[in-house]
């Protein structure tokens, strides 16, 4: 069974196009290039596909890192164990 952290991170490598070996923790926000407004949608596309929610457009906006995404998906109940 694939953790939630996991799931998670498989979710930024997908849609940033990273290595498989590459760790998305320490992304923000047009912080790589493939973060932009387009790579943000595909993310966000990503993650409601990977947890079955749908985000709230002020989520959306507010999502700015790795970080702030764990703490967004919290409030639809997703737990992590880190």
């Amino acid at each position: 069974m694939t953790s939630n952290l996991s799931k998670y991170s498989e979710c930024f490598k997908s849609a940033f196009e990273l290595p498989v070996d590459a760790d998305p923790s320490a992304l923000k926000y047009q912080g790589i290039e493939n973060w932009d407004s387009v790579g943000h949608m595909s993310l966000m596309s990503e993650l409601e596909d990977a947890f079955d929610i749908v985000l709230e457009m002020d989520d959306i906006i507010d999502f700015s890192s790795y970080a702030k995404g764990l703490e967004t998906l919290a409030k639809y109940g997703i737990k992590f164990d880190q």
